[in-house]
């Protein structure tokens, strides 16, 4: 393998289907994910997981903390500090319910799948160590949707900080998967006092990584990596501290990224506009593998 790129077995089938018009493309799910970073020698070093192999989708790839948007976060009142609804809703493209939902989605996903907490008491402040028993218990009961994140912060009388994320990029995943996501990429430095702890139970390892050495690792073929996963590492690469990334967000374009497959000739071109080192030809006719 010359790489870590990750192609399901099952996308050629579909990529034909999707282009006879026999495959109707399922709508994608609101997701966000964070690349969680902290200064190291070097560098900013970000926080990885690796997806179990079990997992149906990317199983084995390495990716950030994230996941879905819970709709009950679209519209109950929680506890905000930093820019508002509106000025998020105009970054990230959609209305302001769906803003506070994807920003929630983001903060939410990074304690239960990393342990790090994007709040505090109050619009200048952040939590300290929440590594004890009782934020274990608050973690799990978020993991298995027993407790809403309005709730959480509001039992704890805390604000979500939206002004430590920064809005990086968007991708969409191709109309011919079977599952797909519109996920929200955001960066955010680990809080003062705060560490990552053991994955939850969609990943068996984490890791602290340069994205050199990652991309690195993902160029010999030794890390799986979904597209927006490498890319974002890539881009992470000019960047000295965790500092310049955040102060680099507000400037990135937000037009979602979307995989086309198109006919030519006797293949089917799949392809990322802008990245075209994920273009992937497969024949129009089943039985001749993929390229």
């Amino acid at each position: 393998m010359a790489n870590g790129q990750w192609y399901p077995p099952e996308w050629p089938d579909r990529i034909r289907a999707l282009a006879d018009g026999t495959l109707t493309p399922v709508a994608p799910r609101r997701a966000a994910t964070v690349l969680l970073l902290r200064d190291a020698p070097g560098g900013p070093a970000v926080h990885m997981l690796r997806r179990r192999a079990s997992m149906a989708f990317a199983g084995g790839a390495y990716a950030y903390p994230g996941g879905g948007v819970d709709p009950r976060d679209d519209d109950r009142e929680i506890g905000w500090a930093g820019p508002s609804h509106a000025w998020w809703a105009d970054r990230l493209g959609v209305d302001e319910n769906g803003a506070q939902a994807v920003v929630c989605a983001a903060v939410r996903e990074t304690f239960e799948e990393a342990g790090v907490l994007l709040a505090g008491s109050g619009p200048d402040a952040v939590v300290g160590d929440t590594s004890g028993d009782d934020w274990e218990a608050d973690r799990a009961a978020l993991i298995a949707h027993e407790l809403s994140f309005a709730e959480f912060l509001d039992r704890r009388g805390l604000v979500l900080r939206s002004d430590l994320l920064g809005a990086w990029t968007r991708w969409i995943t191709p109309e011919f998967e079977s599952r797909r996501y519109d996920t929200w990429f955001f960066v955010a430095a680990l809080p003062e006092g705060q560490r990552t702890r053991e994955p939850s139970g969609e990943a068996d390892r984490t890791v602290w990584t340069r994205p050199g050495e990652a991309a690195a690792g993902y160029d010999r073929g030794e890390l799986l990596m979904l597209p927006p996963t490498i890319t974002t590492l890539r881009q992470l690469l000019p960047y000295g501290t965790a500092a310049d990334v955040l102060a680099a967000a507000p400037e990135r374009d937000m037009t979602p990224v979307l995989a086309r497959a198109r006919l030519q000739g006797d293949e089917i071109v799949l392809s990322w506009p802008g990245h075209e080192e994920f273009t992937k030809r497969v024949p129009a006719a089943p039985g001749g593998g993929a390229a």
